[in-house]
């Protein structure tokens, strides 16, 4: 096994992740999953949905969740996801600063061909795990438009804040939302989005551009931003794969998460569902037309729902937002267990090995 990883370390781009049960089951196939539960806070106890002036919308229930989908729905940081999965690799299995180009699917016949630092690799298996402007995608794929912009930009931080205490909570105004997340280990991960053209930034730096659009919210929302120093914020624009590919695979050729079915995070999917996508491809490592039937759909309906979500929580309308608000305010009457329904048929996804299952002569 080799990993050719195009930046110089492992070191993840974000800030934290939220897992759902549909991933800690797939994570307990490699055995890490009651690790990564140990390590995680779990989301939702004595949250939920807020109005920008502090009104609640509607309460969630960690207990109701992880009783109606088999476990809770976690959060922890990027970086300590990206280490546990790491160590679990060979010794000397990764290649960072490693600029590899697919020179040739395969077939059949012939294994697929990798270039990289003036080396041809031959292999049964390539893996394309090249995120959202994935090269591997558009080497398989030349025709297809690739992704197109979401119509909004995010924010992202992960630091301490002394003295917040707060339960978890999003936050919907309009066209704009925000959350904040208590982690475990004591920081807090804060994120934003909002409507903006694509590619637009803040004429100086973006706390101050958090502080113009989110400072009069409620708290926990100033102390947040107080403690958050301009370096501490992240901010890219959001681009998801509008058209669904034929495919997930070409040859011997793999693509598997963002490089894949990128979607609006207004779900919460996008790393539960490549983490999905590693099990099942594990299973169908010597039949990828299997991998792509079970995935493709699957990922589909999952994207095309985040992107109906993302609609509703960024909509700008005021009569829109007047509306959404009610409803919520009237579902949320009725219990936890009409928002759950939600995330019926994704958060209850179970994979095909059992937990603890050896892998057994797959790579």
């Amino acid at each position: 096994m080799t990993v050719l990883e195009r930046a110089p370390s492992l070191a993840p781009v974000g800030a934290a992740i939220s897992l759902a049960p549909n991933a800690l089951r797939a994570l307990d196939v490699l055995g890490i999953g009651d690790e990564i539960r140990d390590l995680a806070a779990w989301q939702g106890g004595g949250g939920g949905l807020r109005t920008p002036g502090g009104r609640w919308l509607s309460r969630s229930s960690a207990e109701a969740a992880a009783a109606r989908f088999g476990g809770p729905l976690v959060l922890l940081s990027r970086a300590t996801l990206v280490d546990r999965l790491a160590a679990l690799l060979p010794p000397g299995a990764v290649r960072t600063a490693a600029a590899a180009t697919l020179a040739d699917p395969g077939d059949s016949r012939r294994p697929a061909r990798v270039s990289v630092g003036g080396q041809e690799l031959e292999a049964g298996l390539v893996v394309g795990a090249d995120g959202i402007n994935s090269r591997v995608r558009r080497a398989l794929f030349p025709l297809h438009p690739g992704p197109v912009y979401a119509g909004f930009t995010t924010w992202r931080v992960l630091i301490p804040v002394p003295g917040a205490e707060f339960a978890s909570h999003e936050t919907w105004g309009r066209g704009r939302i925000w959350g904040t997340q208590p982690l475990k280990d004591g920081r807090v991960y804060a994120y934003a989005a909002a409507m903006t053209p694509a590619g637009e930034r803040a004429p100086d730096d973006e706390k101050a551009e958090l502080l113009r659009r989110f400072g009069d919210w409620h708290d926990p929302v100033p102390a947040v931003l107080a403690a958050a120093r301009p370096e501490d914020v992240l901010r890219h624009d959001v681009h998801h794969i509008a058209t669904p590919l034929p495919s997930h695979h070409v040859g011997r050729v793999a693509l598997l998460g963002d490089a894949a079915h990128a979607m609006p995070p207004t779900l919460g999917q996008g790393g539960n569902q490549a983490i999905e996508d590693a099990i099942v491809l594990a299973h169908h490592s010597d039949d990828l037309a299997a991998y792509t039937a079970a995935r493709l759909p699957r990922t589909t309906a999952i994207a095309r729902q985040a992107v109906r979500a993302a609609r509703l929580n960024m909509t700008g309308n005021p009569a829109a937002v007047a509306v959404r608000d009610i409803a919520i305010a009237a579902l949320s009457k009725a219990g936890p267990a009409l928002f759950l329904h939600g995330f019926d048929g994704i958060a209850d996804w179970r994979p095909p090995y059992a937990a603890g299952e050896a892998i057994a002569g797959k790579p």
